[in-house]
């Protein structure tokens, strides 16, 4: 019964611009998570490590950093196991390819010849072990956008020297209505004609699963969050190909690595006391591990008064990352509304017109920037003396 570990989209060496003095550590926090992965696979007596694209999160990188992974990938051999990968759509197999510079398998101190560590490519698509009775199959590109599907016209059921087909692909799965389109796609129908058992998949940073006729299918997702916003990702995918009596079976087991942790924190205005108790509720959640991202909803009272950059002085050092976001509905205004052919009524209507489209148009933020304008013009209106314009 082989045994398999399947990761992807690990994107070691990613730069994280947008972090800025943060970037080090985020792609520290990678590395590790990738590092645990190969942990996991040495604990749980794995046969086959299965990469499925995007180890590295482009092809300019520093010597010393693959060398660095490749040191990693090299205990699994050294321990009796192999490790099979293909390039991605950002580590992509182009002329300037990192797996055409160097050799994984030099690096790694694997025995020339032995198969413990494999990049498959459009020359060696595949790779068999007689003694797992598994085959390996990969469909790669060396352009980052395929001239077709990675699947079209293939079938691994000629393969009849072993029990098991596996196929590695880094690309998306086509669904009509939420993704038509992508650097590379395929259908679900090709997947079923694939006559692979199991299907690894990369380029999605989410574990999904599936199975197309009698093919299984998974995205792996990323070791750990290539960016702090990714909820779902963070776990590698444990497969267990087992047969008795002739039926088969693809057992899949998601096990979580990465340290990143997610939460999503709303908080009703009407029981908020005030900014200081706000703070207090936020920072009971305190974790350096934690992406937090706090809605205020409800409705706001006037009496509240929330100053969103002190806010986060206070208590944004306590996480990972922070964000807080004012969703709540400002409190009508006493008295029947403006009358509509006043600029009280005119500007009321327009505001609450332009919030619902933003709402419409999932654009949060900008919602949120228009309810506050509207709280704030409809204190303006009714008392001018209870607004300070600075």
């Amino acid at each position: 019964m082989p045994r398999l570990l399947h990761m992807a989209d690990v994107h070691l060496g990613a730069r994280h611009h947008d972090l800025g003095q943060a970037a080090a550590e985020q792609r520290e926090r990678q590395f590790d998570a990738f590092r645990r992965a190969l942990d996991l696979a040495l604990q749980e007596h794995v046969d086959v490590v299965l990469i499925a694209g995007d180890l590295f999160d482009s092809n300019q990188q520093p010597r010393r950093s693959v060398e660095r992974a490749a040191v990693e990938l090299g205990r699994i051999p050294a321990a009796g196991g192999r490790v099979v990968l293909i390039p991605g759509t950002h580590d992509v197999y182009d002329h300037s390819s990192l797996y055409r510079i160097h050799d994984l398998a030099v690096l790694a101190g694997v025995q020339p010849g032995s198969d413990g560590l494999v990049v498959l490519t459009p020359e060696r698509p595949e790779v068999v072990y007689p003694g797992l009775g598994l085959a390996v199959f990969g469909r790669v590109f060396d352009t980052k956008r395929a001239p077709r599907s990675p699947l079209a016209g293939f079938s691994a059921a000629e393969e009849s020297r072993v029990t098991w087909r596996v196929g590695l692909v880094h690309g998306s799965l086509r669904i009509e209505g939420k993704v038509p389109d992508d650097d590379v796609l395929f259908t679900a129908e090709e997947i079923a004609a694939s006559g692979l058992d199991y299907l690894a998949l990369g380029h999605w940073h989410s574990f999904q699963q599936g199975k197309a006729g009698a093919t299984t299918w998974a995205y792996a997702g990323a070791p750990e969050p290539v960016a702090v916003d990714q909820d779902g990702a963070g776990q590698v995918v444990l497969v267990d190909l087992d047969e008795t009596a002739g039926v088969k079976a693809v057992r899949l087991e998601a096990r979580r690595i990465g340290r990143t942790r997610f939460l999503r924190l709303d908080v009703d205005a009407a029981e908020v006391a005030g900014q200081p108790a706000l703070a207090e509720r936020i920072r009971a959640h305190a974790d350096p591990d934690l992406v937090i991202d706090v809605r205020l909803v409800g409705v706001e009272p006037d009496t509240l008064d929330i100053n969103e950059d002190e806010l986060e002085r206070q208590v944004g050092g306590a996480f990972l990352r922070y964000r807080f976001r004012n969703a709540a509905t400002p409190a009508a205004a006493d008295g029947p509304p403006p009358p509509a052919d006043t600029i009280p009524g005119a500007f009321v209507r327009d505001l609450e017109g332009r919030i619902a489209a933003a709402d419409a148009a999932g654009q949060a933020d900008d919602a949120a920037e228009l309810r506050e304008a509207l709280r704030l013009g409809r204190i303006l209106l009714d008392d001018p003396s209870r607004v300070t314009l600075v």
